[in-house]
């Protein structure tokens, strides 16, 4: 079946989840649901503790067995050891099929892939998986279904009961012995506890795991001890020198900042710029680098941002602290300078709910003005791919892409014209992630491209001197250099899905076919 980005989706697997293809942004507005409860144990009365020696005995406790669909939160980035210090008990129990739902899975998760391979683990629902994981699913090792989903999507996923979480584990940078967790005041601080928010609240069974016990009560408290059934304390949960890795550092590269510069002469010219207004950005090099020359712009101009929200970065930080800006919502923080921000007054906690689940009534996402974005690949269509990589390996992760793009005024996603000797702007893109309705703008170092559905902001940069071409241009320039690329060659095999973040499918993610060299 053809959906609404022009993707064909096989009938079987539609068969087998149950869901419908991508129809567009808005199919679901209005639909009408029950929230999904957990089973929850009472508690009358207790010795006033809820610790747990060990995760062999927490498992016991919670009862786990073959099938079971366990979770995790990604706070600590490629820092975090909760994820395998638990798949390893479980591995040594003998359990298998296990469901991983977690809100990403990166290269510190490398250590997993034999569970991967063994059958420990047949089933994964992740906004991304990166490193040996996405290289595992691409190759058809995982067993089941990989199922991508937006920041927003996975809490949808979760209140509605399609993703049934029977133990959820939270890696708690402060806990006491009855379950209070804050993300902050330990060795591991990691700011927020926002994405495991709703594992919290609709899972079976919650375990906090902390490195750093304190006296009841820890409050305020970001999970609450109503929230959680056992703490069990480890030497350690995970390195918080690693959550600014990756993606999230800031760039030097002369072409980046020179995407960044068109950027905020795109945003100061059009009409949504003015006192009061929000903004988002993501962790690209690009676009971190965006803010830093916004703020300069805001200085000069005298015009005040409202609230700044997301995964936030130092330079986001830094507007509260210049006081440029009236709030910050977080969602996660992808540097220190971040973590260390939430102690300010005005830098609030939101959950990923609240920031982005569609199937709320009305999230976070939906106020912003801007969102500055990153992707991998963006189409003559303005479909984004921010998943698969160019050799056809799961390589990333949507995040909030889909969400912020659906939600805010102007969604501009930055890209360079070719990454290495890839096009980024091809004919069409290796997997949809972020359908092309919801992006307004494209910037490379090449030009920009508006999108033709936005008549308004073409209107009102008519006189702004930017090299503006059409996305075509932008694609033929690409092609020039390069040639027109060779298509990754993948197999029949469905080995994963990229859901849409009201839950239909915009994309498939096929097994790849091992390269074959041709004989003399």
């Amino acid at each position: 079946m053809i959906n609404a980005v022009g993707r064909e989706i096989p009938e079987e697997i539609l068969e087998m989840t149950g869901k419908e293809v991508f129809h567009g942004n808005h199919y679901y507005d209005g639909y009408v649901y029950k929230k999904h409860g957990p089973h929850t144990e009472c508690v009358i009365n207790s010795n006033g503790s809820k610790l747990v020696p060990s995760i062999h005995e927490v498992l016991e406790k919670c009862g786990i067995k073959d099938g079971m669909t366990i979770s995790f939160h990604h706070h600590f980035r490629e820092g975090d050891y909760v994820v395998n210090m638990v798949m390893e008990e479980i591995h040594k129990m003998g359990v298998k099929d296990i469901t991983i739902c977690a809100s990403s899975l990166g290269k510190a998760h490398d250590p997993i892939v034999p569970y991967i391979e063994d059958g420990t683990i047949s089933n994964i629902r992740s906004s991304g998986v990166r490193g040996k994981i996405g290289e595992a699913i691409s190759k058809g090792k995982l067993k089941g279904l990989a199922i991508m989903q937006s920041h927003g999507g996975r809490v949808r996923s979760i209140v509605t009961g399609e993703a049934q979480i029977d133990i959820a584990f939270i890696g708690a940078p402060t806990c006491d012995d009855y379950g209070n967790c804050r993300g902050i005041g330990g060795k591991s601080n990691c700011g927020v506890l926002s994405y495991a928010m709703a594992d919290a609240m609709h899972a079976d069974k919650v375990v906090a795991i902390t490195d750093c016990l304190v006296p009841f009560p820890n409050f305020p408290a970001h999970i609450s001890m109503t929230r959680v059934d056992y703490v069990v304390e480890v030497d350690a949960i995970g390195d918080p020198a690693k959550i600014a890795t990756g993606a999230a550092k800031p760039t030097t590269d002369q072409r980046k900042l020179m995407m960044a510069d068109y950027c905020t002469k795109f945003v100061v010219n059009s009409p949504y710029f003015k006192d009061g207004f929000s903004y988002q950005t993501g962790v690209g090099g690009a676009s971190i680098a965006s803010t830093i020359s916004l703020a300069k712009e805001m200085k000069e101009r005298n015009v005040r941002m409202r609230f700044g929200v997301g995964g936030l970065t130092k330079p986001m930080c830094d507007l509260l602290i210049n006081d440029q800006v009236d709030c910050l919502l977080d969602t996660q923080d992808f540097d220190l300078d971040a973590v260390e921000s939430v102690k300010d007054l005005r830098h609030f906690r939101i959950s990923a709910g609240q920031y982005a689940d569609p199937f709320n009534k009305g999230a976070v996402v939906n106020k912003l003005d801007f969102v500055i974005l990153a992707a991998l690949e963006v189409d003559v269509n303005f479909n984004c791919n921010v998943v698969v990589g160019s050799d056809g390996m799961l390589t990333g992760a949507q995040g909030g892409h889909p969400d912020t793009a659906a939600g805010a005024k102007c969604a501009i996603v930055i890209a360079p014209l070719l990454q290495g000797r890839i096009p980024a702007i091809c004919t069409d893109v290796t997997t949809v992630t972020t359908p092309g309705e919801s992006v307004d703008v494209v910037i490379t170092d090449y030009g920009i491209a508006i999108n033709p559905r936005r008549q308004d902001l073409i209107e009102a940069m008519k006189d702004v001197d930017l090299p503006f071409k059409t996305i075509e241009e932008l694609r033929d320039i690409a092609y020039s250099i390069t040639g027109e690329p060779e298509r990754v060659q993948f197999s029949d095999r469905v080995v994963g899905i990229i859901e849409s973040r009201d839950g239909t499918v915009m994309d498939v993610v096929r097994q790849i076919k091992p390269f074959e060299f041709s004989e003399a």
